[in-house]
């Protein structure tokens, strides 16, 4: 089980206000940066890495 630390999917989408299958989509397409772990082939970030990731992302409101 990864650290609790880690974000999956579901966590970045709750964070930036969109469906996981959205977050899946813009890492098939490359828009994600790299997970920062995969652990049994699941990816999972860093809060950091995705809030440098939201903050460089077009269209960001915050």
């Amino acid at each position: 089980m990864p650290d609790r630390g880690l974000w999956s999917y579901k966590e970045i989408a709750a964070h930036i206000r969109v469906q996981p299958d959205t977050v899946r989509s813009y890492r098939k397409h490359g828009l994600l940066p790299p997970p920062d772990v995969t652990e049994g082939g699941k990816p999972f970030w860093y809060p950091h890495t995705i809030e440098a990731w939201v903050s460089r992302r077009p269209g960001n409101r915050r």
